[in-house]
């Protein structure tokens, strides 16, 4: 480096291990890992940073590939300071970035405020899901969010009402650069038990038909418009099929999973042997869901 990186009230930390953070327990290392003691930090940081350095967010790593040559420039992860959520009203949360999915509809059911519980089953955190409209269960960020609290790459904060998100399937407007350090999600009068009931029944679902306790990203790739990706990715044959360390998950066709030691590397090549596969097959070309970053080894 030929210049100095701002001084930071939270942790800056150069090469950075990324492996430990992300789900599949695979990838190199970030050239910086930055974690701010709160909004005016991230802020004041992204102000005084060169503007040509590259900078991405790190939430939970649930839906995530981090290439094994690591990532340039910073990776911000929003902590603890991030992870508050609080009633506003009686049907409306508010929401740090950094909290999980399970904390927000905890938190409602907690209020007696229904219509969050699908958010119990989305592994990652609200910056996460309200970049990527994250959804399951036939509900999706779009039909809860008011608004967010975006730090932009210059360092400036701004909030965004739902309409300026242009919302589409696991898409939003909301470049790379961007932050969100807080949202307003609301729901209706519930009854708590009623609330706990559905979320009991979103968690045991889940754990019927995904490998939740495997290294693995969650939804590899996007559902085609009116299909299934996991069901394209069974025709095609590609159910159990491995890669070195990396295979497409026996128990949900549409997870990866890292078996052991797999590199990043497999991990991808597999999912693309998957594309390939299933194109061939029914002439479907599957969309990634999971995000890859950095550069391969």
């Amino acid at each position: 480096m030929t210049f100095e990186m701002p001084p930071v009230a939270g942790k800056l930390t150069p090469n950075a291990p990324l492996a430990p953070l992300v789900w599949f327990k695979s990838g190199g290392v970030a050239e910086w890992l930055f974690e701010p003691k709160d909004t005016a930090d991230l802020c004041r940081f992204l102000e005084h940073l060169p503007p040509d350095m590259p900078v991405m967010a790190l939430g939970l790593g649930s839906n995530l590939i981090v290439r094994d040559g690591g990532v340039a420039g910073v990776v911000v992860r929003l902590g603890k300071a991030f992870a508050r959520v609080a009633a506003v009203d009686t049907t409306t949360l508010e929401c740090g970035g950094g909290a999980s999915g399970i904390l927000v509809s905890s938190t409602a059911r907690d209020h007696g405020i229904a219509g969050l519980e699908f958010l119990r089953s989305i592994p990652g955190t609200v910056g996460g899901f309200v970049r990527m409209n994250g959804g399951a269960y036939g509900r999706e960020v779009k039909d809860i969010l008011v608004d967010c609290d975006v730090v932009i790459r210059s360092g400036e904060i701004a909030t965004l009402p739902l309409s300026e998100l242009n919302y589409t399937y696991r898409h939003s407007d909301l470049t790379d650069g961007c932050f969100v350090v807080a949202a307003r999600f609301r729901g209706a009068p519930g009854d708590p038990a009623i609330i706990q009931a559905e979320m009991d029944r979103i968690s045991a679902s889940r754990e019927a038909s995904q490998p939740l306790r495997s290294k693995t990203g969650g939804s590899t790739f996007k559902n085609p418009d009116g299909g299934k990706a996991w069901e394209l990715v069974d025709k095609a044959g590609c159910r159990g099929l491995t890669l070195g360390g990396a295979q497409v998950s026996e128990k949900h066709t549409n997870f990866l999973i890292n078996t052991g030691e797999a590199t990043s590397g497999e991990i991808e090549a597999l999912g693309e042997e998957v594309r390939r596969r299933v194109q061939a097959h029914s002439g479907v070309e599957l969309e990634w869901e999971i995000k890859r970053v950095g550069k391969p080894e």
